[in-house]
């Protein structure tokens, strides 16, 4: 597609096809070109303004999820396509850190970045000082905290990390296809998708974790699985699989979907992402109203 300016003038050669242009319009031309060019280039530099920057964590101390390398490229690919953030993919969490004074050559810190995502497991190898500036940059700076799939099965002998991604991994009882409840249409993440949908997936359930305590966007229907199950334990049968929650001045944004790569190649479950990543990051509004 054409920039403003080349349509422009495109439109005015052609009225002036085969004869010369009088020189007063070829001035008038020469400042609205110039025009539209300074326009155009402040645009640029606007959005250049607003690009984000995400830091990805692949760590893993538990189980070794084979699609965390493909979520992550997933989300490389949705900031390179949108424009509005690039993505920097890391195995340690070494720039999860406020300190300066031991960066080497090109190594960040966290107050880089915009957010951090994590798809991990375990007991990941951060000390006292990472930790507090995880929970300071989400609390404190206003950042954000990404989430997905097994980011609950993280930090069990860290409390407080449990209280700022929502509650913590407690058993898959279904790996099967099962339906999607949409809870929540009006959230940017959720706009597009309809009322429920279907998708064959490893569905989680959650410990120390309460509706009360965020903003749930999806859940299991639970007329698509068998509560029978002997690995069940929420008496209350309630399983929410995705939710937004505000974590002092900063916004967290978690996904429990995403051990099977299908599911994330999925177009509406990129397109959830894309908003989730945006909200997290400051570019879409409304992070103080829950």
């Amino acid at each position: 597609m054409r920039k403003p300016a080349a349509r422009a003038f495109a439109a005015i050669s052609t009225s002036f096809s085969g004869k010369a242009i009088p020189m007063r319009i070829s001035r008038v031309l020469g400042t609205l070109f110039l025009g539209l060019a300074v326009c155009a280039s402040l645009e640029a530099q606007q959005l250049e303004k607003k690009k984000r920057k995400l830091l990805c964590i692949g760590d893993c101390k538990g189980f070794q999820h084979d699609s965390a390398s493909h979520a992550m490229a997933t989300l490389w690919k949705l900031g390179q396509e949108s424009g509005m953030w690039d993505t920097y993919i890391r195995t340690d969490t070494e720039w999860l850190t406020k300190k300066k004074s031991n960066l080497g050559y090109n190594a960040k810190n966290i107050d880089f970045f915009d957010a951090v995502y994590f798809f991990t497991t375990g007991e990941l190898d951060m000390d006292n000082e990472q930790k507090a500036a995880l929970l300071a940059f989400v609390r404190d700076d206003g950042k954000g905290f990404i989430g997905q799939h097994s980011a609950t099965d993280t930090f069990y002998q860290w409390p407080q990390y449990g209280e700022m991604i929502g509650g913590y991994f407690d058993n898959h009882p279904w790996h099967r296809q099962v339906r999607i409840r949409v809870e929540d249409r009006e959230f940017p993440a959720t706009k597009h998708l309809p009322a429920s949908f279907e998708i064959f997936e490893e569905i989680y359930q959650f410990k120390s974790w309460s509706r009360d305590k965020c903003r749930v966007l999806l859940s299991l229907d639970v007329a698509s699985v068998d509560l029978n199950n002997p690995v069940v334990r929420r008496t209350d049968k309630d399983f929410a699989l995705a939710w937004v929650k505000t974590y002092g001045k900063g916004r967290v944004f978690y996904n429990a979907l995403g051990h099977r790569e299908e599911v994330i190649d999925r177009p509406d479950m990129q397109k959830f992402m894309l908003e989730g990543v945006k909200w997290a990051t400051g570019l879409t509004p409304g992070g103080k109203s829950f």
